[in-house]
């Protein structure tokens, strides 16, 4: 009889452990609230971040974030509520900003990065759901020469790390993305990076495969564990109790309250993104994850998108907000619980949960079945 693994969390990353654990022999039921793919992974932008590797606390952010809080244009966003709960969190997110740990950090997140392909690759071939991705790459577009070079940290981190760029002036952008207003006065083309053109339709087509290969969907919430001598020997949910042999952590924002009650602390922030259908957003709000949305933030990125696309139509036909779950470093945590054998986590990936679901669910396999890590 196979061995039996139970994932906790129905995203891009739960669906890609469940999947990769799946096709190592293990018998695999994957454990969600929702349906898949509905939370986080529902409204990203759909890029796989391959050009990613620069985390988010950079030298000098200590001297930036005062400004961003109290600029009403900010992408920055703090609900002063939350302020008590996150202090940890933002203490340790300054820490991570001295230059040798950004160093650290942005090589820590390319080594899982330049596995993105093949993380994926055999799922989406599996699921036939080859249809949802288009390799077009990514403009980054800047409306300043000041906001270029201030950029030019990050973009030298990027090359440190091998990612391949282009640097563009206005008007080469424009001839290679017409729609662009002409406040863009440089741009830097990412060539290599793929998208999903529907987040969310990607994580039904593999959740379905999932299915078909004889994987079991559970819609409850996992509110806690039976725990014995070896580790949980059942979760509890609030359909009942489910034995279960091992466990996958995969539940975003949600896994540091369950990771908590297995004996780890875990420094997790829900970031939460907002979206809206003409276009999506860079904005990032720090507030509890279950916190009401400020669609205000939604507002204020559609009027900059029809800034920077003046032919840009309507209004948004609909407002979404989704929490990311962010580690002060910008390393997602993946590996074997320090508490319990049978656990393991793989939550953390802030902004890359899509980009990186694939080789985390390859490396927890990997884990589970003791074989050599790819990273």
């Amino acid at each position: 009889m196979a061995k039996s693994v139970t994932v906790i969390g129905a995203g891009l990353v739960g669906v890609c452990c469940a999947l990769h654990l799946q096709r190592e022999g293990f018998a695999v039921r994957l454990v969600d609230k929702g349906e898949p793919g509905m939370k986080a992974s529902f409204g990203n932008s759909g890029s796989f971040g391959t050009a990613s590797c620069v985390p988010f606390a950079l030298p000098g952010v200590l001297k930036k974030v005062p400004k961003m809080l109290f600029d009403s244009t900010s992408p920055l966003k703090l609900r002063w509520s939350h302020v008590p709960s996150a202090l940890p969190w933002f203490l340790r997110f300054i820490e991570s900003a001295r230059p040798s740990r950004v160093e650290e950090i942005a090589k820590a997140r390319n080594s899982l990065l330049v596995h993105t392909h093949a993380g994926y690759a055999p799922l989406i071939e599996g699921a036939d759901a080859g249809k949802w991705v288009v390799d077009d790459g990514l403009l980054m577009t800047f409306e300043s020469e000041e906001a270029f070079r201030n950029s030019q940290y990050a973009l030298d981190l990027r090359r440190r790390n091998g990612v391949h760029m282009d640097i563009l002036d206005g008007n080469e952008a424009r001839q290679m993305e017409p729609a662009l207003s002409a406040k863009v006065v440089k741009a830097v083309s990412l060539p290599d990076v793929h998208r999903t053109i529907d987040p969310w339709r990607l994580c039904d087509a593999l959740a379905r495969d999932f299915v078909r290969r004889g994987g079991e969907i559970v819609n409850a919430e996992v509110r806690g564990f039976e725990i014995g001598s070896d580790g949980p020997t059942a979760i509890v949910t609030d359909h009942g109790t489910m034995a279960v042999e091992q466990v996958v952590i995969a539940a975003g924002v949600w896994s540091r309250p369950l990771a908590k009650q297995l004996g780890t602390a875990v420094p997790l922030e829900a970031e939460r993104g907002y979206h809206i259908t003409v276009v999506d957003s860079n904005v990032m709000e720090f507030a509890a994850p279950d916190a009401p949305p400020d669609m205000r933030i939604a507002d204020m990125v559609m009027r900059h998108a029809k800034e920077l696309v003046p032919g840009l139509k309507g209004e948004a036909a609909s407002k979404w907000m989704g929490p990311r779950p962010s580690h002060p470093d910008s390393k997602p945590v993946i590996g074997r619980s320090p508490r319990h054998r049978n656990v393991y986590f793989a939550f953390g990936h802030d902004h890359l949960g899509l980009t990186m679901a694939g080789i985390t669910g390859k490396l927890v396999a990997e884990l589970a079945t003791g074989k050599p890590t790819t990273v």
